[in-house]
């Protein structure tokens, strides 16, 4: 097991009904930015919940979010934020709401360049206001992690970063939320975390097993739990398993004390900032390619994905590695969700604008041995048609 240091400061308030606890969380002379997305919370009935919730509190609001939040947009909530002297900032949604909300605290007292706060890792921050979280879409983690992804208008630039200042102090998670989302959210929800799991899980054996054992009961987790849910979006056993591993999924927990690839993500940033895919979609096309053109220095971890997840026990070790890149690949497919870029109406003629939008970002040495060059990218991108 490789060496690491393990510190999440971030208080998870579980269960139904727990949003009325609210109040117990911020202190009463706190002044509040309410942070939330496109407006689902007011037909579902949470930002009823919060505000009642915050009845003795002084509340702002900062709404319309966008999935992918956008750097130009977020800027607009700093004038609010010095004009009403708000010290606290209350994120309702999902991970691009958080993600969005911990940018905006970096940014509300940062004296540089904004921009600088997304495209240096870890963000070049020495203050950030405090943030807490009620989730409403379970797939990010970002409710208990210290990353961002942010985007910019009409641009390529999709660029993930983080900073310790930006772990909220807690977060609420009342699977009850949940009930009313869309299949392709709650799917694109699965994929994303079943996607985080393997960028920890599938590299190369250090001998950390209980690490192995906690990702894996993540991904039989979802596997077991998804066809449930989608079969009866009100099943609470089912909401509550999903969100509780969509929050392991990238809590620090799985992934401390192992290699991490994260090469999926990277290359998929790229194709959601181009085409206005859903994360969720690409990551679940670009995974299956990875992972068949990386099957050589993957090919421990693979075979063990293979047994303990598919129980697949029989063939070559080439045939156990395609067999669970299929099973994998059927999982995304029964969800919905379509594992080719051509489905889509991307063609392959459109890789070479992937690849230079890579090299602009930096990203020419990817994976957990930083051996994915832009021609392996090239490949990986060709192997998802």
């Amino acid at each position: 097991m490789l060496n690491f240091t393990l510190q999440n400061p971030t208080k998870i308030i579980f269960g139904k009904n727990q949003i009325k606890n609210l109040a117990k969380e911020i202190p009463a002379n706190k002044r509040i930015l309410l942070t939330y997305g496109g407006g689902s919370i007011k037909s579902n009935g949470v930002y009823n919940k919060v505000i009642k919730a915050l009845k003795n509190h002084v509340v702002f609001e900062f709404g319309g979010i966008a999935p992918n939040p956008k750097f130009e947009q977020l800027l607009a909530a700093i004038p609010i934020i010095k004009k009403n002297k708000i010290d606290f900032l209350l994120a309702v949604g999902g991970g691009s709401v958080i993600d969005g909300t911990k940018f905006i605290a970096a940014a509300a007292n940062y004296k540089g360049d904004p921009w600088k706060i997304v495209t240096q890792d870890p963000s070049p921050i020495e203050h950030a206001l405090p943030i807490g979280c009620v989730l409403t879409l379970p797939a990010a983690a970002s409710e208990m992690n210290c990353g961002i992804v942010i985007s910019k208008t009409n641009s390529p630039d999709k660029i993930s970063s983080g900073n310790d200042l930006l772990y909220p102090q807690f977060a609420i998670l009342d699977p009850t939320t949940t009930f009313s989302l869309p299949p392709r959210q709650t799917t694109n929800g699965i994929v994303d975390t079943f996607i985080h799991v393997t960028e920890q899980y599938l590299t190369y054996p250090v001998g950390a097993h209980l690490q192995d054992r906690l990702a894996e009961s993540i991904l039989l987790t979802l596997i077991e739990e998804a066809p449930r849910v989608l079969s009866d979006p009100k099943d609470y056993n089912a909401r509550a398993n999903l969100m509780w591993s969509a929050t392991w999924g990238l809590n620090d927990f799985i992934g401390v004390g192992v290699p991490n690839d994260w090469a999926t993500h990277m290359l998929s940033h790229e194709i959601t900032s181009r085409f206005g895919l859903d994360h969720g979609q690409a990551i679940a096309i670009v995974v299956l390619s990875l992972l068949s053109l990386k099957r050589k220095q993957k090919k421990e971890k693979i075979l063990q994905y293979a047994k303990r997840i598919w129980n697949i026990t029989q063939g070559s070790d080439n045939e156990k590695i395609d067999e669970a890149i299929t099973k994998t690949k059927n999982f995304f497919e029964s969800l919905g969700i379509k594992t080719k870029l051509s489905c889509y109406g991307i063609t392959k003629n459109q890789v070479p604008a992937l690849i230079k939008q890579l090299k602009s970002h930096k990203l020419t040495a990817l994976g957990e041995h930083g051996d994915i060059d832009l021609k392996q990218s090239e490949k990986i991108y060709r192997g998802c048609f």
